[in-house]
């Protein structure tokens, strides 16, 4: 009997840039399954339509990009307690009873890269100063914090935004000012940029890292550039440097298990065929 096929893919608008398709197909056809994982293009406005309708045409689930990672999640029949926590969703798995489940693989995903390169990181080694307060920084807040971050500094140019996340989530986190950035990396042991700053055709990140200590992990989650302005400036002063790749392929992880029922691998073959998109 020919295998069930399953659909599977990724919403958002724009969605075009997205490379998980490359991801999901590569694992697809690796592991010889009957299904195919593409690009959902869903206008603002057409979010609840798009989403309620996934049981009906027999999607298996969809990985949610911006803008719809908020209102996707309230659209949710169930809600994971680390998605809940986060306030956002990046995985809808369609129930086989219909109902939708939402989770939230970035956290895991940011931090499986960063041991990837470093595999004896820890959360705790040092101050970690994060650079956004945006819907990626949420995701790595809640989990630095659950891997026992002892000191987390958090910089955004609209203090508003960091001052909200630090009072929600509480612990660790202190807000700076804007301009008091340059000086916060002076001790740190991982500095990350969480804004899109650096992404193609968007500004550099204003950031200076003269006092940035050779030692410290310097992390990026954008992916296109592989390599932005800051994490060149951080490779060529001698930093270890991650960029968002990592966290993309980690978090494809489960989810590509929870639709497909097999656990796939991150191989150097997979890397290539990526790389050929850039």
């Amino acid at each position: 009997m020919e295998k069930k096929f399953v659909l599977a893919g990724v919403m958002g608008w724009p969605v075009e840039q997205s490379r998980s398709p490359v991801i999901h197909n590569y694992w697809i056809k690796k592991h010889q399954l009957n299904g195919v994982y593409g690009k959902f293009a869903v206008k603002p406005g057409s979010v609840k339509d798009a989403i309620r309708g996934m049981p009906a045409l027999g999607i298996a689930g969809s990985n949610v990009t911006a803008p719809h990672k908020v209102e996707a999640m309230q659209l949710m029949d169930y809600l994971d307690p680390i998605a809940k926590k986060m306030g956002a969703i990046n995985c809808i798995v369609v129930q086989p009873d219909g109902s939708l489940h939402g989770f939230n693989n970035d956290g895991f995903g940011y931090i499986q890269s960063l041991r990837d390169v470093k595999p004896n990181w820890r959360a705790d080694e040092g101050p970690i100063t994060i650079i956004g307060s945006g819907g990626v920084s949420r995701a790595l807040l809640v989990s630095l914090i659950e891997e026992g971050a002892t000191e987390i500094r958090l910089f955004n140019r609209s203090r508003d935004k960091a001052d909200a996340l630090a009072d929600e989530f509480g612990g660790p986190i202190k807000v700076y000012n804007w301009d008091e950035r340059h000086d916060a990396v002076s001790d740190v042991a991982l500095l990350v940029n969480a804004t899109n700053q650096g992404m193609y055709n968007q500004p550099e990140l204003d950031l200076r890292l003269d006092q940035l200590p050779k030692t410290a992990l310097v992390s990026d989650t954008i992916y296109i550039p592989l390599e932005t302005p800051f994490l060149k400036q951080a490779r060529e002063r001698g930093n270890l440097t991650v960029n968002g790749l990592g966290m993309l392929l980690n978090q494809a992880i489960p989810a590509f298990k929870a639709w497909f029922g097999v656990t796939p691998e991150i191989t150097d073959e997979l890397r290539a065929e990526i790389a050929k998109t850039f």
